[in-house]
């Protein structure tokens, strides 16, 4: 039993599993395709700010080198008449108005030797001498590179500090003149990045020099807020003598997951899909529980098809058999693909001899004749030859738009119930007989009673007369023999009639033990048929665990069969609607009757109860005389006749009123 569940339990996990495993595969593909798609969309748009960035940093950076050799043709400039003392401040002052991004422009010998100097107007002097001496090491080293390469070098940056901030980080150039002398330019790196670096390229980055190795020397533009994505790129500004590295830092606000129209437009879709797969499953879902409904609906109509006993059959409007059900098969003994296959022709149930009156039947009914709503009687026959009589009711079959597609017809074997009706039919009339029969003994026993005093008086007075006669001579010896043979003949005919009597109570001896029900389910069928003419309703009671009783089971069927029809013939009247015929077998209680046995617990009480006009006084005084009848074509011999057969079992027969009509007859029988 165990092994059994699990193995069900498995079957089912293994359905839903099956059910659901295309669905769960083309949500985790679906998802899958949307998360890449959504990844590969913000990596392009990355790519592009990144590829952006690193362009305009490549053009800052061409732009900061042009700006250097341009300041690089301002120095020589400055020098191609040759330096003169006089002309220095003048010229010196307008060349670092022009320049910003310089700090001190410096004339030194060839021992580098501070000639003349220089300014910047746009700053407050951060250098005096003690303070350049500090840095002679650098511009030495920057003017031995330039002495090396008779071009401009530059030193290596370093930090300034000021005395009100912290500091700026400063870069020398220099450039040897042609008489050996050296001209010092002194650059801020911070005025670099703002005087030589196009503004927008500031305008939401950070863009810094840092040495090679990343160390950040000055910067400008935007600070980095919080949350916000970095894309950074960096070039390096190879200049004589020294090396810088121009960094650029974009700032991207976060969230950044949907940046561009690209992205959204796939989102869309993305979601248009989600949603389609979202109805796509509902209306799976919707149809699975149809589905079941519709296989649950199939479940039932099967089970009530299998069950019923009724055939059922449905034919087009040519004629073909498309269903019939297993109990129209049983029927007929074809299976349903035989009679499916059957076609329009002849039905292989009908029987040979009736095959044309069917035809003709068939082709009255699809021309739209209409069957008798009552049902008719046929007669099929089965597989096998035999015949079999069915009732028929047939009815349009209509489809769900109310058009005629068809037939349906149901099929009751009736064969049962004729042999039923057939054997009531032999049982009433041996019944009748068995009455017959009785009645000739009761009236046999009647004569006999009747007739046993007069035989036994001629017998007295023949016996006297013979005695008066005693020792008479001549014709009183004639008249003697004449008398003796009366007495003879009357003897006789006593013992005649006595031979009869002990005929007829010699049925005595036929009694047996017999239950109750039996006894009503015998002359039930009888009963039935003439409350069915009569409109009669017949109720049973039949008290519990009743015990069997001893009888003449064919005499006590013939009493229970009188007082029923006489019940139902006293209901007899047109103006009395509900007629009721009540049949009930209980013990034996005190039931008033004088000569009612003693002991009442070994006795049954059959009774017959109806609701008619009831007996009047003057009838119930003669009811039970033989040949007394209130009916015209009755023989007054039934009820005496019942009570005989009653009064032999060694009960007693009575009758008292129904309340709130009627009569009921009652008697009683003694337990086996």
């Amino acid at each position: 039993m165990a092994i059994r569940v699990g193995g069900q339990a498995f079957l089912s996990l293994r359905s839903v599993w099956q059910r659901w495993f295309l669905w769960v595969l083309l949500a985790v593909l679906v998802s899958a395709l949307l998360v890449t798609v959504v990844w590969l969309a913000g990596r392009h748009e990355a790519e592009q700010v990144q590829a952006a960035l690193d362009r305009d940093t490549a053009d800052a950076a061409a732009d900061l080198r042009a700006g250097l050799q341009r300041n690089v043709q301002s120095l020589h400039a400055l020098q191609s008449p040759g330096l003169d003392p006089e002309r220095w401040a003048t010229e010196s002052t307008a060349l670092m108005r022009g320049h910003r991004e310089w700090l001190r422009l410096e004339w030194r010998d060839r021992t580098l030797r501070t000639v003349a100097a220089a300014d910047t107007p746009y700053r407050v002097r951060h250098f005096d001498d003690d303070s350049r001496r500090s840095a002679q090491s650098d511009v030495a080293l920057a003017c031995a590179s330039a002495r090396k390469t008779d071009g401009a070098a530059y030193s290596p940056s370093h930090y300034v500090a000021l005395p009100d901030s912290g500091g700026i980080e400063v870069m020398e150039l220099c450039l040897p003149t042609e008489g050996g002398d050296y001209l010092i330019a002194t650059y801020t790196l911070r005025d670099v990045l703002i005087e030589l670096v196009a503004p927008t390229l500031r305008r939401g980055q950070e863009v810094s020099l840092t040495e090679p190795d990343g160390t950040r020397l000055a910067s400008v533009g935007t600070a980095r807020r919080s949350g916000s994505r970095v894309f950074s790129t960096q070039q390096l500004i190879d200049l004589p003598g020294a090396a810088l590295v121009l960094r650029v830092d974009g700032w991207r606000a976060a969230p950044d997951v949907f940046p561009n129209l690209l992205t959204g437009l796939v989102t869309a879709i993305s979601i248009a899909l989600v949603s389609v797969l979202v109805l796509l499953a509902r209306d799976t879902r919707r149809r699975l529980r149809a589905e079941n409904e519709l296989a649950d609906t199939l479940a039932f109509r099967k089970a009530m098809e299998d069950s019923v006993i009724t055939g059922l059959r449905a034919r087009d409007l040519q004629g073909r058999i498309t269903y019939v059900n297993p109990a129209f098969c049983e029927m007929v003994g074809f299976s349903a693909e035989e009679l499916i296959q059957a076609g329009t022709g002849e039905a292989p149930y009908w029987p040979t001899e009736l095959a044309h009156e069917y035809q003709k039947r068939q082709t009255l009914r699809l021309a739209g004749g209409m069957p008798p709503r009552e049902g008719f009687e046929s007669v099929f026959m089965h597989k096998d030859g035999s015949r079999f009589p069915v009732l028929i009711f047939e009815a349009p079959l209509i489809n769900a738009h109310g058009v005629q597609t068809g037939w349906m017809s149901a099929f009751i074997d009736v064969s049962e119930q004729r042999r039923v009706e057939e054997l009531s039919r032999a049982t009433q009339e041996r019944l009748q007989a068995s009455a017959r029969l009785a009645t000739v003994g009761e009236m046999a026993s009647l004569l006999s009673h009747e007739l046993t005093q007069p035989l036994a008086a001629i017998a007295s007075y023949a016996s006297g007369s013979l005695n008066l006669l005693q020792g008479a001579k001549g014709d009183g010896a004639e008249v003697a023999m004449a008398v003796r043979r009366i007495a003879e003949q009357a003897d006789r005919a006593g013992q005649v009639i006595r031979s009869v009597h002990d005929f007829v109570r010699r049925r005595d001896r036929t009694r047996e033990p017999v239950v109750p029900q039996a006894l009503i389910d015998a002359v039930l069928p009888l009963v039935r048929l003439q409350a069915r003419k009569l409109g009669v309703r017949i109720d049973l009671v039949l008290a519990d665990a009743l015990p069997t009783v001893l009888c003449d089971r064919t005499l006590v069927e013939q009493v229970l069969l009188n007082l029923a029809r006489n019940a139902m013939q006293a209901m007899d009247m047109p103006e009395l609607r509900e007629r009721v015929l009540t049949l009930r077998v209980t013990r034996a209680g005190r039931i008033g009757a004088p000569d009612a046995p003693a002991d009442m617990r070994q006795w049954l009480a059959f009774s017959v109860a109806d609701i008619g006009s009831g007996i009047s006084p003057d009838v119930a005084e003669r009811l039970f005389t033989p040949f007394f009848t209130t009916r015209a074509d009755g023989m007054g011999l039934g009820l005496s006749l019942c009570r005989t057969v009653v009064e032999q079992h060694g009960g007693v027969l009575m009758h008292e009123p129904h309340h709130p009509r009627g009569t009921i007859f009652r008697f009683t029988l003694p337990i086996a």
